[in-house]
């Protein structure tokens, strides 16, 4: 196999993103997260804002029934009307995932990189979770912020992730246990040793020596 790609959802405050950093590090492969959003903007000369924008909300409901009929795996061009609209946006991220995936072996984090690279044989899909008590922790570690605070920052965070995936997946569960390989739980398993799990399934998955 010439490249592989790992791909990493979390809930807020699990710890997935400096379990993605670990195994950069073990692997000597990068990880991409935000970098996704420069990237499609250098790619397609639209404002980095632009991409922040519907990285961080939603407009309008994911439940608009319309959206189903929209096609997801064509970008359109800049004279379009459209070319600057959410789902537009969204399949530039999926244009350069997709080529991320076609051109080197890395780390994608979030942006239901496991939904489009589904059909792919060289993908080793992964979702971090922790108990509730240990994400808050973690997040109050991170930002001075009360245990209230904390809490309800997770509960923000996981619901509009759900929403996120739902509205660029048609529908799809988030934490649907089929959509990956794994599931780690950080409550239970230090960051560490989930990157040394993740690497030893990378090596089993891809007869990697």
């Amino acid at each position: 196999m010439n490249n592989y790609i790992i791909t990493i959802a979390r809930s807020f405050g699990s710890g997935g993103k400096e379990i993605a950093a670990i195994l950069s590090e073990k692997l000597g492969i990068p990880y991409y997260e935000r970098q996704i959003l420069t990237m499609a903007s250098q790619a397609s000369g639209i404002d980095e804002s632009e991409f922040v924008e519907v990285d961080e909300k939603l407009h309008g409901s994911y439940l608009v029934k319309s959206l189903t009929k929209l096609p997801t795996t064509n970008v359109l061009r800049p004279e379009s009307r459209a070319f600057v609209s959410d789902i537009n946006l969204y399949n530039i991220q999926a244009k350069i995932i997709e080529e991320l995936s076609n051109t080197q072996s890395c780390i994608i984090v979030g942006k239901c990189a496991d939904y489009i690279l589904r059909e792919k044989s060289n993908v080793l899909s992964v979702f971090v979770e922790a108990y509730t008590q240990d994400c808050i922790n973690l997040i109050r570690s991170r930002v001075y912020v009360s245990e209230e605070r904390a809490r309800d920052m997770k509960k923000r965070t996981d619901k509009y992730r759900t929403a996120y995936y739902k509205y660029y997946t048609r529908g799809q569960n988030w934490r649907d246990s089929l959509n990956y390989d794994m599931f780690l739980n950080t409550s239970r398993i230090s960051k560490e040793k989930c990157a040394d799990i993740i690497a030893d399934a990378v090596k089993i998955k891809f007869g990697i020596k």
